[in-house]
């Protein structure tokens, strides 16, 4: 497949240091940005955490007129967003989520993560939790966002950065098939428990047994998710796919794995200011 073909035309970006300085990963996607945003333009969209849950966030600056009547239709399915730029080079768009109001969904988040997936969550604190309903709400706005404003035709790709954004691609193989989802840890779960309790990680590689190792240091919960969305990796072939049904029915498009959206998007997609 040619670089063209493999190259989408939206895409999203969620990680939990976006706008929210911690280590590294702040450090890769923030200087890779203006470079992507030259690409792309407003069809890359950052995720974050809005940890300060519409406080102010000396890296971002809202827009409170962008996507306004989106944001009012999200805000009705249970999740509030706050929608502007990331103040770097580029001024990349950028969506925070206020994952909080899915606390009371947990349980219910959690079982379909097992049903789905086999993720078990039941050793998972709050150090846990938090992330994983921050990923699933990321999950949830990419395909709004895909439903209201992308057509039947486009390609769309979603990258998650490390375990705490996993769940939105799990989420997003289930519930948006047609979005390519692609995973990156930058250092797994396990690879920072043994290193970090002196253990002889390169010498010793092959005769660990990681999920033996994730119960003796406690980090089941991660160890499992980070494994599983990285051991079900989707394919841009088959997302990006041709074998769409040849009449969808009136006032629905259809993805490459047959399902409906609809065609009628319910605000006008705003230009870049």
């Amino acid at each position: 497949m040619s670089n063209a073909k493999l190259t989408p035309d939206y895409l999203f970006e969620v990680s939990w240091e976006v706008c929210n300085k911690v280590g590294g990963i702040h450090t890769v996607i923030s200087t890779k940005a203006q470079t992507v945003t030259r690409k792309f333009a407003d069809r890359y969209i950052l995720i974050g955490p809005d940890l300060q849950h519409e406080g102010a966030n000396p890296e971002f600056e809202e827009d409170p007129d962008m996507l306004k009547a989106w944001r009012q239709s999200v805000y009705s399915d249970g999740l509030r967003i706050r929608v502007g730029h990331w103040k770097i080079k580029g001024e990349p768009t950028v969506i925070l989520v206020d994952f909080t109001s899915l606390i009371p969904r947990k349980d219910e988040i959690l079982k379909k993560l097992w049903e789905t997936y086999h993720v078990d969550s039941l050793s998972g604190q709050w150090d846990y939790i938090e992330p994983v309903l921050f990923g699933y709400a990321a999950g949830m706005v990419i395909a709004s966002y895909v439903d209201n404003f992308c057509n039947a035709t486009d390609k769309i790709a979603a990258h998650f950065h490390e375990w705490m954004t996993a769940a939105g691609g799990l989420h997003l193989r289930k519930h948006a098939p047609y979005v390519a989802t692609l995973f990156t840890t930058h250092a797994t779960v396990m690879g920072r428990c043994i290193a970090g309790n002196g253990l002889p990680l390169y010498n010793d590689l092959a005769k660990f047994n990681a999920d033996e190792l994730a119960r003796q240091f406690n980090v089941v919960a991660k160890h499992s998710i980070e494994k599983m969305a990285a051991a079900r990796p989707t394919n841009a072939n088959t997302c990006w796919g041709v074998n769409r049904t040849a009449s969808p029915p009136t006032g629905s498009k259809t993805t490459s794995y047959g399902r409906a959206r609809s065609t009628t998007p319910n605000v006008p997609k705003p230009a870049r200011r």
